[in-house]
């Protein structure tokens, strides 16, 4: 994770109703944040990694995003979601590392070991609280990300980004860790260094227009 470290990684993603939601438009995205200095990309779904993987070098975090009935974990689901994202060209697996049930009743700790032995991909474990990082850890997952935070119903009442489950996570585990959500200037991504994050993630802020658009149009 070295070519990570210290570093922006870009979100290129849009809302599945959008007209950026596009695999030319989310590689095109790619493609400029890496021109301007972004050490990685995180993307969602098989064919926008694959067309971003034919445009950039630099690691990508794959994920995909697939709404399951009887279960709130979305993120990677299962593990024959992991198999499209790195069939697709992704270098990191983003998974859902929160505590909730997962579809299909599979288990975190299987989710990782398949990935390591079967793709022999790293796992990004994206998380809500301290015990779901901890988990994680101990489950073998090679990054942490706290790009759940606030997302959940634990976490539901705190907004992004959470500076002291950051914290947490830096003086307490032994990982590789990403600052994700929330993040929406440079002074915020700085801090996010300063308080120990190995890199951080910036989605919406700089790739999210039509979010943007909408914030703006309220207000006038």
């Amino acid at each position: 994770m070295t070519n990570l470290q210290k570093g922006l990684i870009v979100s290129c993603q849009a809302p599945v109703d959008s007209p950026l939601h596009d695999a030319y438009v989310i590689a095109a995205m790619a493609q400029a944040a890496v021109n301007n200095g972004a050490v990685g990309v995180r993307i969602d779904t098989p064919n926008h990694i694959k067309a971003v993987r034919e445009k950039v070098q630099v690691p990508i975090i794959g994920l995909w995003k697939q709404v399951i009935t009887g279960s709130d974990v979305y993120i990677t689901p299962q593990f024959h979601h992991a198999v499209a994202v790195a069939k697709a060209g992704a270098d990191i697996i983003a998974i859902d590392a929160t505590t909730r049930n997962r579809p299909g009743d599979e288990k975190l700790i299987d989710i990782i070991n398949r990935i390591h032995q079967e793709l022999g991909k790293p796992v990004m474990a994206d998380v809500d609280t301290f015990a779901a990082a901890k988990l994680a850890v101990d489950a073998g997952a090679d990054i942490v990300g706290t790009t759940l935070f606030g997302y959940t119903a634990e976490t539901k009442t705190f907004a992004p980004p959470g500076w002291e489950l950051l914290t947490q996570i830096v003086e307490n585990l032994d990982t590789f860790i990403i600052c994700e959500g929330g993040i929406s200037s440079p002074e915020m991504a700085r801090k996010a260094l300063d308080l120990g994050a190995n890199a951080v993630v910036v989605g919406g802020a700089i790739t999210g227009i039509d979010l943007l658009v909408k914030a703006y149009n309220s207000v006038l």
